[in-house]
């Protein structure tokens, strides 16, 4: 008999804390591990009520459904993975949430359009070893999706130096906070 591995999450603060999900074996994704997500919405708990999330990269879900839980007004969710894409709209069912936006596309291809929307937090969990962090911040910053005030939330395989926002962002992006696991560095920053 073979084991069939599932793949769970839990959202861990807010309205659905304890509410868990599942996610589908695809190559790349890992969800943001839970004490992670702790510290990250720690840092952003007095602020992300009633504000707009651009989750890029959206995978699991992690981040859009604990930010919605926790009070944001929307969260709109890119994910080019199919069976992803499927699982996040039977999540979205389950939570029976109205305030979630989710498309099935390449977060690149998302990113070329000028934006027309107003962010107050981009959650951007790219591939690893792929080069999508600069390519994605990149088009962040040429096609109007970072106005001044809005914070992003960063993982990836190095940590985000002052030097590497301004290469790849905006000079004047500053890192609020900054921590790493064995496995990855997570940082905060804020136009």
């Amino acid at each position: 008999m073979i084991a069939i591995k599932t793949n769970t999450f839990q959202i861990i603060g807010g309205e659905h804390r304890g509410r868990k999900f599942t996610f589908p074996d695809a190559v790349g994704l890992r969800p943001s591990p839970s004490k992670v997500r702790e510290t990250l919405f720690n840092w952003i708990q007095f602020e992300i009520v009633d504000k707009v999330v651009l989750d890029l990269f959206t995978g699991s879900g992690a981040l859009s459904f604990e930010a919605l839980s926790r009070g944001a007004k929307k969260a709109i969710s890119i994910e080019k993975n199919a069976d992803a894409f499927a699982h996040l709209e039977q999540n979205k069912r389950l939570l029976k949430t109205q305030n979630m936006s989710i498309f099935h596309q390449d977060a690149l291809e998302f990113l070329t359009e000028k934006n027309q929307n107003s962010f107050d937090f981009i959650f951007l969990d790219p591939p690893f070893y792929k080069n999508y962090l600069e390519k994605t911040l990149k088009l962040i910053a040429k096609n109007g999706f970072a106005n001044v005030g809005i914070k992003i939330y960063i993982e990836s395989e190095f940590a985000i130096t002052p030097s590497f926002l301004a290469q790849n962002f905006f000079a004047e992006a500053i890192i609020n906070k900054q921590k790493k696991t064995p496995t990855m560095h997570y940082c905060l920053i804020q136009l």
